[in-house]
């Protein structure tokens, strides 16, 4: 017992010593305007690093992300299906496509879909 008792204490005074030392040294840092640039490499940034880009996008890339990870969970399903055909397996793959289809229509209804306005 006093062995795993001295064992912790021992890693919180190095954790509690890490961290101090870290703050220490981060403080000692210039911050100047180059170092707080976009770039950090010297160069005044030819624009603004901030600049918004379009929500669509965005979406779309959502999109294919979310079906991208469909695809990899059903082609184990469709792999699977000649080891067994037991009704509740088949409950199971009808609810998981039906979940796509019923999300795919709603993303389609709310113009998720649509690159031009």
């Amino acid at each position: 017992m006093f062995k795993i008792i001295a064992l912790v204490t021992i890693s919180f005074i190095i954790t509690a010593g890490l961290m101090i030392g870290c703050t220490i040294i981060s403080k000692s840092s210039i911050l100047d305007r180059e170092k707080m640039s976009p770039f950090e490499c010297g160069f005044d940034p030819m624009s603004s690093a901030r600049t918004p880009f379009s929500i669509q996008f965005f979406l779309i890339a959502v999109l294919f992300i979310i079906f991208d990870i469909e695809i990899a969970i059903m082609l184990p399903i469709i792999m699977t299906m000649n080891m067994s055909m037991t009704p509740m397996w088949m409950s199971v793959i009808t609810l998981f496509i039906s979940t796509l289809i019923l999300g795919l229509f709603h993303e389609w209804k709310n113009g998720m879909l649509e690159w031009a306005e």
